[in-house]
């Protein structure tokens, strides 16, 4: 059971059977209402212990999307990403082709334009699940830069002016294999004397960008 109009981890719950769907589709509705404004929630099939996978795309506007590789988000804290890798690593080759493929097909067909991730599970067997696109950019980019030297804010900007991927450069032929890993960590602020509730608080140092 999921929030319609969520994010962030909100308004998910696991309906282990038939007998509890009324009862966790409450918990779910209200605590979706509390933080969106809005109730209204939908079923997906759950996937035990999955991967959570997510494929960089940029489109024109044309019918002609693109990806820069992937991303593996598994490692979340109450359904928040934490740790970024890109590219998703020991995943299977027919299913990193598959969920390439799937994730440009879907953007082609809507004449997608933007930049934009197409999010996957992916369980034990290698199959995967489409999740959901995010019709932005989302702050792991950076990891994707990384391995791909394709500047996303900059080529989203400049196909907002009215580019298209040819006139970039930016054919699927175009885009290079990656280029080693990128690793993006994220500093969760919580209070322990709160039950580990989400807390705030003063950043005092810098963090620095280090390369290996």
């Amino acid at each position: 059971m999921k929030a319609a109009m969520g994010g962030g981890g909100r308004g998910i719950r696991v309906v282990p059977n038939e007998d509890e769907l009324e009862g966790q589709f409450i918990l779910a509705s209200n605590e979706a209402n509390n933080a969106f404004g809005d109730g209204r929630c939908f079923i997906e099939k759950f996937v035990d212990s999955p991967r959570h996978i997510e494929v960089q795309c940029i489109g024109d506007g044309t019918g002609n999307v693109v990806h820069i590789w992937d991303r593996d988000c598994s490692v979340q804290r109450r359904h928040q990403k934490v740790v970024e890798t890109a590219p998703a690593m020991d995943l299977p080759p027919d299913t990193r082709k598959a969920m390439l493929d799937d994730a440009v097909r879907l953007l082609s067909a809507s004449k997608y334009r933007n930049a934009g991730t197409v999010e996957f599970l992916v369980d034990k067997q290698g199959n995967h699940f489409f999740m959901e696109v995010n019709p932005r950019v989302q702050v792991e980019h950076t990891v994707t830069e990384e391995i791909s030297g394709i500047d996303i804010v900059q080529t989203q900007l400049k196909i907002a002016s009215g580019m298209t991927l040819e006139e970039l450069g930016l054919t699927q032929d175009q885009i290079p294999p990656p280029q080693g890993v990128a690793m993006q960590c994220r500093v969760t602020t919580e209070d322990p004397s709160q039950d580990f509730r989400p807390d705030t608080g003063e950043c005092l140092g810098i963090l620095r960008k280090y390369r290996i």
